[in-house]
């Protein structure tokens, strides 16, 4: 059963994916991501349906427009390939949890679907632009009670949207007083961010919330301290926060309890 989800979820992703690189490209210039379809950036011809295959059709137009031969960045097929495995990583994981029932952690699935999905988009987007756009961070809020409501419905445990609810409010008021106390460090749009991960976060119990909101800055102080020591960035230079939110929310949500759990039994506590 898991084996078969994760494969669907993995076909899925190759398909979500191609859809990223759409979002990734337009969203930051403003423009619709569902008209007009796809098309080559140099010679404008539409790209046929053949020629949009996952993965599939970069290998087999060894990575070149089918009309005039300009060359398809490689990102286009690694972004596909991650989400496909990213989508299958994450079912496995979420119904290979002891903590959750088999059809609450199915119903589950969505929701850490999606926020995989968006995950994505906003890391390159703010990687390539500094950005963290409206149209994705906002909708998010809605869309993530929607299909955590949905998994409480057969969990039957409405006390995990109470904490979902408080890890979103607490995660956003944390971010913002940063904002307030040292403007120069992150942005509004790391806040706005902060409070959908919290929702995320929150939900899945308080080890994740308080472990994917730590790993966030130690992985973003590595990072930093990485670039200063081999000089590739000033002390005053600005360094995206928003990806390592995420990748340290994935953290939590992947690792936070055995990772809560290992720290009390290192320091005696449990």
């Amino acid at each position: 059963m898991t084996a078969l989800i994760a494969v669907l979820a993995g076909l899925l992703g190759l398909a979500v994916g191609s859809f990223l690189n759409v979002v990734v490209w337009r969203i930051p210039q403003g423009a619709s991501v569902v008209s007009p379809p796809s098309a080559c950036p140099v010679c404008a011809h539409p790209i046929r349906a053949r020629d949009n295959i996952p993965v599939l059709s970069w290998l087999l137009l060894r990575a070149r427009c089918r009309d005039c031969g300009t060359a398809i960045s490689a990102r286009y097929p690694i972004v596909e390939a991650a989400t496909a495995l990213a989508f299958a990583g994450v079912a496995v994981s979420v119904l290979q949890s002891a903590a959750l029932p088999e059809l609450p952690a199915l119903l589950l699935l969505p929701a850490l679907l999606y926020l995989a999905a968006i995950t994505i988009a906003l890391a390159l987007i703010d990687l390539d632009t500094h950005t963290l756009p409206n149209r994705i961070v906002l909708p998010a809020y809605p869309i993530g009670v929607l299909l955590l409501v949905v998994a409480t419905i057969a969990s039957g445990d409405w006390g995990d949207l109470l904490r979902a609810s408080i890890g979103s409010a607490a995660l956003f008021a944390f971010y913002l007083v940063l904002v307030l106390v040292y403007p120069g460090g992150m942005g509004l749009g790391d806040v706005k961010l902060a409070g959908v991960l919290g929702l995320f976060l929150g939900y899945l119990g308080w080890p994740a919330l308080i472990i994917g909101a730590f790993a966030a800055f130690v992985l973003g102080g590595l990072y930093a301290i990485v670039l200063l020591v081999t000089r590739r960035v000033a002390r005053t230079g600005g360094i995206p926060f928003g990806p390592w939110m995420l990748a340290g929310a994935w953290v939590g949500i992947l690792g936070g309890t055995p990772l809560a759990h290992s720290y009390l039994t290192l320091v005696g506590l449990e």
